[in-house]
């Protein structure tokens, strides 16, 4: 049996309630965007072969806390390190970069990386590369070396990702682009085909917005009032909180459905999933999918429904070139943009006569880098999705508006245990995460890979405060005479 570490916040069949995927971390158990859980867990599946035992690493491996008896353990109890990741050549996970960098470092096993992408923020359709600061390009060098070390190529999400490694030294006899592995969770038949001739006022589809990009407040607000049936599909950490407490935030956006005044929100028109696998069920019922979110349309299209994406920024952008997605740029449209109009203009020729091409590509990469998978003669693994199936994942989370009685119990009994601990933090600190491989220690001041780690840093944030303050008045009683 080979034991394989695999880079994800979960193991696809626990079951974690949406209280926990909240109250377990600051930013959640999937890293602030559930859009990290849809390409984790089609890697999950792809190397599910009958001789892999596939052990979720939770994020740890770059999270504060690791150190060399974790490493250890990790070069005892595995023979593989497999490390599917989105956007993380950026200046924010820079520190998550340094962190993981140094734990690849000290494996003696192979380590593979899947579908690393370059992130270049706000204007990166114009400029895909972040800004070029010596540091970041010192981390991503590093990183990359020592993946290389262990590994025969490094799988980049597009061409603006391998073009910035070409930038950095890394050429194509060690970079090899394979897009995003959620598209290839089942293989290469993956085939999109309209279901209805065009949309309708009455049809079901879903929208996804990224709230940075500012001509969704008004394309969401049109769409909801024009589209009664249209759902919003949220990510982040933020909307999963105004879901399951109604909490607005600070400063409101009005036309943006991120408050509880919104009409998709006052109608219950807001589905939050914690599994990809529950999320591909739901986008598998719909007619469509459109919006800014990488992640959500391709959740979509692995679903087998039409989507269309709109491009911000370079992340999207070399996806959908990469996958032929059906895409328009943002700067080139206007708030008057329709999602009828998307659906008509929507082509996927080029996305269904690519995808067993691609497909080969990502195969081979999989194999040159010494991973089975499940679509290799003999490698089978049918009894896969049944078992998410019988897995009892969460439904969807609704509003506070909902009529449905499950919904209602189940809303009922989250503020029920809300009102007993007496408040949301005082939730967080009531539950503690279940690692399949945890920290062999924690709250304990290390220095990893340059970088200092505070234990205090990793207390919850109303105890550091206290901290801080009780240590500051220490300071000044001593300094009195």
């Amino acid at each position: 049996m080979t034991r394989v570490l695999l880079r994800s916040a979960k193991d696809p069949f626990t079951p974690v309630s949406p209280e926990l995927s909240l109250a377990l971390y600051k930013n959640g158990i999937f890293g602030r965007n559930v859009g990290n859980l849809v390409f984790t867990e089609a890697v999950h599946k792809l190397i599910s072969v009958p001789n892999y035992e596939v052990v979720s690493n939770s994020f740890l491996s770059e999270r504060p806390g690791v150190d060399q008896a974790y490493v250890d353990r990790i070069n005892e109890q595995f023979d593989l390190f497999v490390v599917p990741l989105a956007n993380a050549f950026r200046l924010s996970f820079l520190a998550n970069l340094k962190r993981l960098t140094w734990v690849i470092e000290q494996l003696r096993i192979p380590v593979v990386v899947v579908g690393v992408g370059v992130s270049g923020g706000s204007g990166s359709l114009d400029n895909p590369f972040p800004p070029p600061t010596d540091e970041l390009r010192v981390a991503v060098r590093r990183f990359v070396r020592a993946v290389l070390d262990k590994s025969a190529t490094i799988g980049v999400r597009g061409e603006f990702t391998r073009a910035y490694l070409a930038e950095l030294g890394f050429g194509d006899d060690v970079v090899d682009v394979v897009g995003c592995p959620s598209l290839f969770r089942d293989g290469p038949n993956l085939q999109i085909t309209k279901r209805v001739p065009a949309l309708m006022r009455e049809s079901r589809f879903t929208i996804n917005i990224s709230p940075y990009v500012p001509l969704m407040d008004e394309v969401g607000t049109r769409h909801a009032e024009r589209y009664p049936n249209m759902v919003y599909v949220p990510q982040d950490d933020k909307d999963l909180e105004l879901l399951l407490w109604g909490t607005n935030p600070e400063k409101v956006r009005l036309k943006l459905p991120h408050h509880t005044g919104h009409q998709l929100y006052r109608e219950d028109r807001i589905r939050f999933f914690v599994d990809a696998s529950t999320w591909r069920r739901y986008l598998a019922e719909r007619e469509f999918s459109f919006g800014t979110r990488i992640h959500g349309n391709i959740a979509a299209l692995a679903a087998g429904t039409p989507a269309y994406v709109l491009a911000h920024d370079s992340r999207t952008l070399e996806l959908a070139r990469y996958h032929d997605i059906p895409h328009s740029l943002v700067p080139d449209l206007t708030p008057e943009v329709d999602a009828a109009d998307l659906y008509a203009e929507a082509d996927y020729t080029a996305f269904n006569a690519g995808q067993a091409q691609r497909w080969d590509h990502f195969a081979s990469f999989l194999e040159r880098n010494g991973i089975e998978h499940i679509f290799q003669p003999g490698k089978a693994n049918p009894g896969y999705d049944a078992r998410l199936d019988a897995a009892g994942l969460p439904p969807p989370v609704t509003t506070l508006m909902t009529t449905d009685p499950e919904d209602r119990e189940r809303i009922t009994a989250r503020i029920a245990e809300l009102y007993s601990l007496g408040g949301f933090r005082a939730l967080r600190k009531a539950h503690k995460p279940q690692f399949p491989f945890p920290h062999t220690s924690a709250q304990r001041e290390r220095l990893v890979g340059g970088e200092k780690t505070s234990a205090v840093r990793r207390l919850p944030v109303p105890v550091q405060s206290a901290l801080r303050r009780s240590r500051a008045i220490a300071k000044r009683i001593r300094r009195q005479p």
